[in-house]
């Protein structure tokens, strides 16, 4: 079991496919360690992710200020606000975007190289870049 970072291979047909659209709804879940996603992960579970604490509930967070840009050939999708739970006991591994508004289907995985934690505060995840070598969501 392992979380590894990727853009789901499911969600770049959908993309072709014209089944994920801008105005969705898309969220951002975190899970233990041990949870098993990638490439290979097609749909938003709870199976492994973290329990509920302070702000932080089942099915995560919805993803504030998406902007589509083009850097050197690359299509990136980025948020403009971090994803932020406060009050929150929380030991994640990782997390899933998914497109709440398309039946869960999943986006794209982060793994965080580790258990990231927090007690009774804030936990924050810092999205990479918007850029064509580091934005989480990206298709060349």
């Amino acid at each position: 079991m392992a979380i590894v970072a990727a853009v789901c291979n499911s969600y770049k047909l959908e993309a072709v496919e014209g089944i994920h659209l801008a105005a969705d709804t898309y969220k951002f879940a975190l899970y233990v360690n041990t949870a098993t996603l990638g490439a290979a992960t097609t749909v938003y579970s709870a199976t492994d992710e973290v329990p509920n604490s302070g702000t932080y509930v089942a099915g995560g967070i919805t993803l504030v200020g998406r902007v589509a840009v083009l850097d050197t050939g690359v299509a990136i999708i980025d948020w403009t606000t971090d994803p932020l739970w406060t009050g929150a006991t929380i030991a994640a591994g990782g997390g899933l975007i998914y497109n709440s508004t398309r039946a869960n289907k999943a986006v794209a995985v982060l793994s965080f190289g580790g258990v990231i934690t927090s007690t009774a505060g804030n936990f924050l995840v810092t999205l990479p870049a918007a850029a064509a070598a580091t934005a989480v969501v990206r298709l060349a």
